[in-house]
């Protein structure tokens, strides 16, 4: 796919992954770093997921929940000026439903995306699995998110960069025009100097030329490399109508270091939550 001057995600190219990855799966994902499958699960599903998710949010705010396993909750209100928590981790552990999600075999097929190197469901490392809740309201904590890559946090855990995967599942629909997600095609191939400087990391949300946009539907799936640049677009509704909540796990390679109630806060947390 041609980069130049793309604006939204070129409806020939969406795909769909009803059991295995496919030769033009593999194709597509290695020359741009991202793909896009569509109804990955069905609106009921979506449903069951966020009632799941509502029931912990309601849970965490009753007790007071600040951090889960050493990461911070991101809080914020929304449209009614209702405390909500706008970003969630580690949601699995506390839901059969979504654990069993992570089970689905299609998910763990996405390890090939990552050749030669085996990657594994990250439940209970880095963030485990993690919402994040973008409206657009004057006391939101999360309206929009500049443009970074996902990879450099592993500089955080003291260890080398290692290829990764982030797997996000759509829980509202989000028209290109709405805002939401850009990517850039084809960063993931880049060196260390762009990986790390070729941009400034989340104050910058200036567009990008060749940036790519979605027409997201609910029960949609995107999975993008670990080294693409890409950020959130602030919607252009406000209240209900900007609502878009994604469920992201990263599929990760390297040694296994799980998280635990007394896992130390990573120092990217201290300095992400400057930024909206």
């Amino acid at each position: 796919m041609s980069t130049n001057a793309l604006k939204k995600f070129p409806e020939i190219s969406r795909f769909e992954l009803k059991d295995s990855l496919k030769k033009e799966h593999l194709s597509f994902f290695n020359e741009n770093g991202f793909i896009l499958f569509k109804n990955f699960i069905p609106r009921e599903t979506v449903t069951l997921f966020i009632k799941e998710i509502k029931a912990i949010e309601k849970n965490w705010l009753d007790n007071n929940v600040e951090k889960v396993n050493g990461v911070p909750l991101k809080f914020g209100e929304d449209e009614n000026g209702k405390k909500i928590i706008q970003r969630m981790c580690f949601l699995s552990l506390y839901s059969d439903a979504l654990h069993e999600f992570l089970r689905d075999p299609r998910l763990a097929s996405l390890s090939q995306l990552l050749d030669p190197y085996e990657g594994r469901i990250a439940e209970n490392e880095k963030d485990g699995l993690i919402m994040n809740h973008f409206i657009n309201t004057p006391f939101s904590g999360f309206t929009k998110m500049g443009w970074h890559t996902d990879s450099p946090r592993d500089l955080f855990y003291g260890h080398r960069i290692m290829p990764m995967l982030n797997i996000g599942l759509h829980l509202d629909g989000c028209a290109f025009e709405n805002g939401g997600l850009r990517v850039l095609p084809g960063t993931h191939k880049q060196g260390m100097f762009r990986l790390l400087f070729s941009k400034k990391y989340f104050i910058d949300h200036n567009p990008d030329p060749n940036e790519v946009g979605f027409d997201i539907e609910a029960g949609d799936l995107t999975v993008h490399h670990g080294s693409m640049w890409h950020r959130v677009q602030l919607s252009n509704k406000f209240g209900q109508e900007s609502r878009r909540r994604v469920l992201y796990v990263p599929m990760i390679t390297g040694k296994y270091k799980p998280k635990h109630a007394n896992s130390k806060t990573p120092v990217y947390h201290h300095l992400v939550k400057f930024f909206k």
